[in-house]
């Protein structure tokens, strides 16, 4: 459980970095290499999340829509200086919640 934890971790942090890099280097008007940097983090993400254990690729990506959504608002905080309000965390809590069950209910 551990490991697929922090492929999980891995994988949002290179698909929010380089959706973020991708996002300055067109909205703010960063320099081409962010852009390319961000490419590169996002196809990093693609290969990190085929190191997943579990058998379904449709159970690995919906779970791993609710840590995206827990890391994106985290990143928003850090990086962006957001501060997440009570309904961000709640709301990030059912999608964690969420996928919890998802990969780990029992199932006969």
């Amino acid at each position: 459980m551990v490991y697929s934890i922090m492929m999980f971790i891995i994988a949002g942090l290179a698909e929010i970095g380089g959706g973020y890099l991708i996002w300055i280097w067109l909205r703010e008007g960063k320099p081409l290499h962010f852009g390319i940097f961000g490419a590169i983090a996002l196809v990093l993400y693609g290969v990190v999340a085929t190191f997943q254990t579990f058998p379904s690729f449709g159970k690995v990506y919906a779970a791993y829509g609710g840590v995206f959504i827990i890391l994106s608002v985290l990143w928003g905080w850090g990086i962006d200086k957001k501060t997440p309000d009570l309904y961000d965390w709640i709301g990030a809590g059912v999608c964690l919640i969420g996928a919890g069950i998802i990969l780990f209910a029992p199932r006969s």
